[in-house]
C-alpha cells in the first residue's frame, strides 16, 4: 500500500533482557552467504542503551554512503567485533555451517563478553556458548542486529574492494561477489579465482566443464 508506515528496528527486545538482569546483550549478523566468492562475514554489537546512533536500519535499505557512516559512528560507541569464516570452509562446510562459526567467533571477540545474542534468523549456531535467541527478519526489528548487520557489510565489501584490486576483471568492487551477469560472464572467460567458492553451482559447473575439456 502506497504511503504504509515502514516499522523501524527498536530497542525493546534488549531493554526487555535488560530488565531480566541480563546487562550484556549483543545482536549478530552476517553477510555474505550467497555471493560466488569471498568470506562469509559476521559482527556481534554490543550497544549502550544511552548511545545509539540514529537512523540504523536494515544494513540492505541504507545506500553504502550512508552505511559507512553509520559504521563509524557504531565502532565509536558500541562494543563490535568482526569475525569470517574462509572460502574454505565454506566448501568443507556448508554456507549456513560457516557463517554460524563466523557469528561464534564474532561473539568469541566481544570486548567485554556477552551474556545472551539475539541472532538474525531462524536458527541458532550449534556451537553457542551463551544464551540466545534467534530473531527472524532481526535487522529490520532489532537495532542491536541492524547495527550488525551495517558493521558486517561495510567490512565485506572492503574485503571485496582489496580482492578485485588483486584480482581485476569480476567487478568485485561492484557486485561484492555476487553472481551478477558481468562477474558469471568474467567467471567463464577467466576462471575461477581461489577466492571462488567451489562448492556453489555456477563455479562448480565452470570447473567441472574445464576438467571434462582437458584431455
Amino acid at each position: 500500500m502506497d504511503g504504509a508506515y515502514e516499522s523501524l528496528p527498536h530497542f525493546q527486545l534488549e531493554l526487555r533482557l535488560i530488565a531480566q538482569g541480563v546487562l550484556r546483550v549483543a545482536g549478530v549478523d552476517e553477510v555474505g552467504r550467497g555471493p560466488l566468492c569471498g568470506p562469509v562475514t559476521a559482527a556481534a554489537v554490543r550497544l549502550r542503551p544511552d548511545c545509539i546512533p540514529p537512523g540504523l536500519n536494515d544494513s540492505k535499505k541504507l545506500t553504502r554512503e550512508k552505511r559507512e557512516d553509520l559504521a563509524l559512528r557504531i565502532i565509536d560507541c558500541a562494543e563490535v567485533a568482526i569475525a569470517h569464516a574462509t572460502v574454505e570452509e565454506i566448501d568443507t562446510h556448508n554456507i549456513l555451517r560457516a557463517s554460524h562459526i563466523a557469528m561464534c567467533r564474532a561473539l568469541a571477540a566481544l570486548p567485554g563478553g556477552c551474556d545472551h545474542a539475539l541472532i538474525d534468523g531462524n536458527m541458532l549456531p550449534r556451537d553457542l556458548a551463551i544464551r540466545a535467541e534467534a530473531v527472524i527478519g532481526g535487522d529490520a526489528i532489532s537495532l542491536s542486529i541492524a547495527a550488525a548487520s551495517i558493521v558486517a557489510k561495510v567490512e565485506r565489501d572492503r574485503i571485496m574492494v582489496d580482492l578485485a584490486q588483486q584480482h581485476p576483471g569480476y567487478g568485485w568492487e561492484r557486485n561484492a561477489g555476487y553472481s551478477t551477469a558481468a562477474h558469471l560472464e568474467a567467471l567463464r572467460t577467466l576462471g575461477p579465482t581461489p577466492h571462488h567458492r567451489r562448492s556453489f553451482r555456477p563455479v562448480h559447473n565452470i570447473l567441472y566443464q574445464d576438467l571434462s575439456a582437458t584431455p
